[in-house]
């Protein structure tokens, strides 16, 4: 299962491959807007690009590509940074939240957040489990109506 390395944060999170960053980090409550975020956002469409996070030194295949909403919206932007509501976890990463806000030994702590290994994935979706047989059994609780017996 692929894990989330959130280095602001200095959490590592779990989950399942093809799932939403963001989603998952608002689910895990990481924090991932700035103030101008957090009084709006888009709701994960890629319209208001407050959902920066850089992925620095990450393996290029643990998120899917670039859309073409990230791709305009940040051609002014470093490389390494993403919109967590346009990327797909594919693998194992390690993700600065809010790169525009500072963080004091950025350079140090990404470097050993990222000496740290992390699980490998992607894995699988869980198996589903069986479901029982929802029909009732003959004679049990199945009623009819005139129009279904045929009485009309």
């Amino acid at each position: 299962m692929p894990v989330i390395r959130f280095v602001r944060e200095g959490r590592d999170v779990e989950c399942y491959p093809g799932e939403n960053l963001r989603e998952v980090a608002l689910r895990e409550g990481i924090e991932i807007y700035g103030l101008k975020g957090k009084l709006g956002n888009c709701g994960g469409c890629g319209q208001c690009i407050t959902c920066f996070v850089d992925v620095d030194g990450a393996d290029p295949l643990a998120l899917t590509p670039c859309t073409a909403v990230e791709e305009q919206k940040l051609r002014r932007r470093p490389t390494s940074w993403r919109l967590a509501c346009q990327a797909l976890v594919q693998g194992s990463l390690v993700v600065l939240t809010r790169p525009q806000v500072g963080l004091q030994d950025r350079e140090g702590i990404l470097a050993r957040a990222l000496e740290t290994p992390l699980p490998p994935g992607p894995l699988a979706w869980p198996e589903p489990e069986p479901q029982a047989d929802l029909e009732p059994e003959e004679g049990e609780g199945g009623s009819t109506t005139s129009d279904e017996a045929g009485d009309g």
